[in-house]
């Protein structure tokens, strides 16, 4: 598979204080780090899952890539391009390589469009020229399985799964070579949830598009994405095949993670391993491994001591002073 986007070392900071309150309080430092020396890579026709809890650093890091979070350091690469020095005019013609799929799929449709302005309205952002929006509109709905007749419909009368579709037919409509979907499946009924992941699949692999997906469902993980990149505050602690580390999780992050996820097989052993207490504020970020306070395997020198990023086996990288390797 050839690279399609890679992340090196990306930090993203945003001010936690305006400057009169700074210089009243005496910080020098009037910011917090949202993401943190973040690395990755996603290859053409991949689906790489960002996965961790609320205020991990997943959505920052997905709006960072499509030009609304500006990192302060690192690079993001898309298809060889430097992406975080080009200027306004070459990015927005980039951009037609990246769509993005938000969360709420009715909430972020204009209740005054219809299906077919909706889904074709990318074209017109972009200044795109097309013969015939009447049939792109129709081509798109038939991609995503709807038919024709919704192209009249307003985005109040659409269940969740078929504005969910909309999203999908409206990401798709440049061509994209990479769809960023935040949730894909949020507030949607379980039988619903599988049939817009199938036809994600189905999508990927009639087109070739390749999928990052931000979410914190686990099964979403397991049933759409080859590799997964587990966050917690801002940084990677985990990283690899999305099998292996289902297989054998190697930080106990990702342990607690998938200990609290429901198991599609009654019958399979269940982890009583849980989380105790919440996730610290970017404010006061713990010392040393900053997953220490939670941690139910935590050492003396896990307080003191910053993990360094290894290679435990082929294609995993792992944050961690003491892998949970088996002998």
């Amino acid at each position: 598979m050839s690279s399609l986007l890679e992340i090196k070392d990306l930090r993203i900071r945003f001010q936690s204080k305006n400057r009169l309150q700074a210089l009243l309080d005496g910080d020098s430092d009037p910011f917090i780090d949202a993401v943190c020396s973040a690395s990755l890579k996603l290859n053409s026709g991949e689906t790489l899952a960002l996965v961790g809890e609320s205020g991990a650093g997943k959505t920052t890091l997905g709006r960072a890539i499509i030009g609304l979070n500006q990192p302060q350091e690192g690079s993001i690469r898309f298809q060889g391009q430097e992406l975080t020095r080009l200027p306004d005019r070459a990015f927005k013609a980039f951009r037609r390589n990246i769509a993005m799929m938000f969360q709420d799929p009715v909430g972020s449709l204009s209740p005054r469009l219809r299906v077919r302005s909706l889904i074709t309205e990318p074209f017109k952002i972009h200044k795109i020229q097309v013969k015939d929006l009447e049939a792109e509109a129709e081509r798109l709905l038939n991609l995503v399985g709807l038919p024709p007749s919704f192209a009249t419909v307003y985005a109040h009368q659409l269940s969740g799964g078929q504005a969910r579709r909309i999203g999908v037919a409206r990401a798709l409509a440049l061509s994209p070579k990479l769809i960023i979907a935040d949730e894909p499946t949020a507030g949607l009924d379980v039988s619903v949830q599988g049939e817009i992941l199938n036809l994600m699949n189905r999508l990927q692999e009639e087109t070739g598009v390749s999928f990052l997906i931000i979410t914190h469902n686990l099964n979403v993980v397991r049933h759409i994405s080859h590799r997964m990149a587990i966050m917690y505050l801002g940084r990677f602690v985990e990283y690899g095949l999305t099998d292996d580390i289902f297989a054998q999780p190697l930080h106990p992050y990702t342990l607690a993670l998938l200990s609290a996820n429901p198991s599609p097989d009654p019958d399979q052993p269940k982890s009583e391993l849980q989380l105790e207490g919440e996730i610290p504020s970017l404010l006061k970020r713990p010392t040393g491994c900053e997953f220490h306070p939670r941690c139910p395997f935590v050492r003396p020198d896990c307080s003191r001591i910053t993990p360094v990023t290894s290679s435990p086996r082929a294609g995993h990288s792992l944050a961690c002073h003491y892998p949970l390797l088996k002998d």
